[in-house]
C-alpha cells in the first residue's frame, strides 16, 4: 500500500512474462527486471509508475492486470510484435537460462507526452534492463529526464540475449552511469560486457565522470556500495529454509536500496550504507526463498496493492 509520504518513482525499462521450464512442467509469472523493481518498490510503500512496452494482447493484459493489483501505474509503450516472453529453466543453484522472443530482441520506448512526464515529474527515476545499444533510445531517455545526477538509478542488467551490440551497450551504460546517482552493476554484467571482474567493472562505471555511488552485485559473494571515499560490504543473509530461485534477487536488492533513498536520500556515511545493505541483503535473502521474482521482506507475505 502506498504510503501518505511515499516518493514518486518512475521505474523504466521491461515487462514481459516468464515462463519457467523444468522436469516437472511449464509455469508463467509475470516479470522483467524494470517490473520487478516497480513491484517491489510499491510493495515497500513508495507511489510506482512503470514505463514499459507492452503488446495488446493476451500476455499484455495478464501484465496490466498484474501491475494494478499491486497498484502500479502502467505507462504502455505499443509493441507491434506483441508482448515480450522469455523462457527460462534454471541451473544447479537456482540461476535462470534465458531464451527471449521476438519482441523482447526489439524492444523501444515511445517517448511520448505522457512517458515523458512521468519522467520529469518524478522524484527518482530507475532504469534497468534497457536498450542501451540503441543510440536513440538512450538519447531520448537522457532528454527527458531533467537533472539526472540527482535522481537517475541505473542497472544496466544486460541479457545476452537481447544484445546486438555489446561494444555500443558498455559505451553507452558507462556514459549514462557518468550522470547517475547510483549505478547497479552485477559480476555477471562485468562478464558480459567487458570480460572483467566486477572490481575493474565497478572503477570503469566511477571513472565515467560524475563519481556516482555504485552498488556492486556478486551472487554468494554479498554486495558492496563504493561511493566517495567509502567502500562498504554486506554478505547474504542466512534465512530459513532452502534458496529456490534466484531470478528477483538483484531486482529485490535494488528496490530495497532504491526504497532507502526515497526515504533518506543517498546514504552519505559508512554506517548508513551498512544499514542499508543489510536491509537489502535480508529482502534479497527472503525473495529468494520463494519461485518467481516478487519481492519479500522475510517478516511478511506480500500483500496486493489497494
Amino acid at each position: 500500500m502506498t504510503q501518505p509520504d511515499a516518493a514518486r518513482i518512475t521505474v523504466v525499462g521491461d515487462a514481459l512474462i516468464d515462463e519457467l521450464r523444468d522436469p516437472s512442467g511449464a509455469r508463467e509469472f509475470v516479470g522483467g527486471a524494470a517490473l520487478n523493481v516497480a513491484v517491489g518498490l510499491a510493495l515497500l510503500g513508495e507511489d510506482v509508475t512503470l514505463v514499459a512496452m507492452v503488446g495488446d494482447d493476451e500476455p499484455g493484459a495478464r501484465i496490466r492486470a498484474f501491475l494494478d493489483d499491486y497498484g502500479v501505474r502502467l505507462v504502455a509503450s505499443p509493441s507491434e510484435r506483441g508482448s515480450s516472453r522469455a523462457v527460462s529453466d534454471r541451473a544447479e543453484g537456482g540461476e535462470p537460462r534465458y531464451e527471449f522472443n521476438d519482441a523482447a530482441q526489439h524492444r523501444r520506448l515511445a517517448f511520448d507526452a505522457a512517458t515523458r512526464e512521468a519522467l520529469s515529474e518524478a522524484d527518482l527515476v530507475v532504469v534497468s534492463c534497457y536498450p542501451f545499444d540503441d543510440e536513440e533510445q538512450v538519447s531520448a531517455l537522457l532528454d527527458a529526464i531533467p537533472e539526472p545526477g540527482r535522481r537517475l538509478v541505473v542497472d544496466g542488467n544486460p541479457r545476452a540475449g537481447m544484445l546486438h551490440d555489446r561494444e555500443r551497450f558498455l559505451d553507452n551504460l558507462v556514459r549514462v552511469a557518468g550522470r547517475s546517482l547510483l549505478v547497479k552493476a552485477g559480476d555477471e554484467d562485468a562478464d558480459l560486457l567487458a570480460g572483467e571482474p566486477l572490481d575493474d567493472f565497478v572503477e570503469r562505471l566511477r571513472s565515467a565522470g560524475g563519481d556516482p555511488a555504485v552498488l556492486a552485485t556478486a551472487g554468494r559473494d554479498g554486495a558492496a556500495v563504493h561511493a566517495g571515499a567509502l567502500d562498504v560490504h554486506a554478505d547474504i543473509v542466512a534465512l530459513p529454509g532452502p534458496v529456490i530461485d534466484t531470478m528477483g534477487a538483484g531486482d529485490a536488492t535494488l528496490a530495497a536500496i532504491v526504497h532507502r533513498i526515497a526515504i533518506d536520500g543517498l546514504p552519505a556515511t559508512a554506517g548508513a550504507w551498512s544499514d542499508a545493505l543489510a536491509e537489502a541483503m535480508t529482502i534479497a535473502a527472503a525473495t529468494v526463498r520463494h519461485e518467481g521474482a516478487l519481492l519479500r521482506t522475510g517478516t511478511t507475505s506480500p500483500q496486493l496493492g489497494s
